[in-house]
């Protein structure tokens, strides 16, 4: 078995928090964007269906941070439907 270190164990544990947002948010599209100097920029979720979210865009710099704010967006949506 090998052990990933350096860069390739950072790029496998953004994998999988990528793989874990999307399984988890599937009413949005879940990306990380590309910064000017091609290194990667922000995690963003594009809203797909309207009933898991509110805002059509969301972004935040980390996927720990997006996370929060897609269950935000989700809560959001839940007292949206109840009105």
């Amino acid at each position: 078995m090998t052990i990933p270190s350096g860069e390739n164990a950072a790029q496998d544990s953004e994998d999988a928090a990528l793989a874990t947002l999307r399984r988890d948010f599937a009413g949005h599209r879940i990306w990380r964007s590309t910064r000017h100097d091609g290194k990667p920029g922000d995690w963003v979720a594009t809203l797909h269906d309207p009933g898991m979210g509110v805002d059509a865009t969301v972004m935040q710099p980390s996927p720990d941070e997006l996370r929060a704010s897609l269950e935000a967006e989700a809560r959001r949506a839940q007292e949206r439907r109840s009105l």
